[in-house]
């Protein structure tokens, strides 16, 4: 979890507050300008708070991968209120009943794999924060958000195969996933599609996408 009360969270707070408590002393107490107030004054005014704003960034964007950061936006509840729903039949809230993801459910299946997959993801998601600051969503009501907004791009197959490997016998048995291996591979066909395994958020899509 994104907060104080994680080792990385406590580090930021704690930093924070020691770069504090020496730049208080130094204004209070006039110290000559020493070998050991110039240490001083190095971590007060450099080391610590570069620990604070690392350690504090590090939190902060592990915060970002919790179901509940996610849900915080009003015209998200819906999607929060159904995967927490522990009689949903979703695609999504039987993931996130998943103890392996749970509490990271939506970073989980959404976020890009690869080695720079942690930073892309969350790039290409301060265009979230632009469409609902400056776009407007935040004045939307949640139908017509529900009604005009779409996944950016197709969900790609690769996010279910990083747990859906393809290779057990569960998979290979299946006479559809046979037939569609090439359809499969190139995103042709999705495995979160109405013909397949159904789509992940129901209520949020026209009929016609179900």
């Amino acid at each position: 979890m994104g907060s104080v009360g994680t080792p990385i969270g406590a580090a930021a707070v704690l930093t924070a507050l020691a770069a504090a408590s020496l730049l208080i002393h130094h204004i209070v107490v006039r110290p000559k300008l020493a070998g050991t107030t110039r240490l001083k004054l190095l971590l007060g005014l450099a080391v610590l708070p570069f620990i604070a704003a690392v350690t504090t960034t590090a939190s902060g964007m592990q915060r970002t991968t919790e179901r509940e950061f996610c849900g915080s936006c009003h015209v998200m509840e819906t999607h929060l209120t159904d995967l927490v729903d522990p009689t949903s039949l979703s695609l999504a809230a039987r993931h996130s009943r998943n103890p392996m993801m749970g509490p990271h459910a939506c970073y989980t299946c959404h976020a890009d794999y690869g080695m720079l997959g942690y930073p892309m993801t969350k790039l290409k998601g301060m265009s979230h924060v632009y469409y609902y600051y400056l776009g407007g969503y935040r004045n939307w009501d949640l139908r017509r958000f529900h009604a005009e907004v779409r996944v950016a791009k197709p969900f790609p197959n690769a996010n279910c195969k990083q747990c859906h490997s393809g290779t057990l016998s569960s998979f290979s048995n299946v006479r559809e996933h046979l037939g569609m291996q090439e359809e499969l591979e190139s995103n042709r066909v999705s495995c979160a599609s109405a013909g397949c395994h159904g789509v992940a958020h129901r209520f949020s899509k026209r009929p016609e996408e179900l």
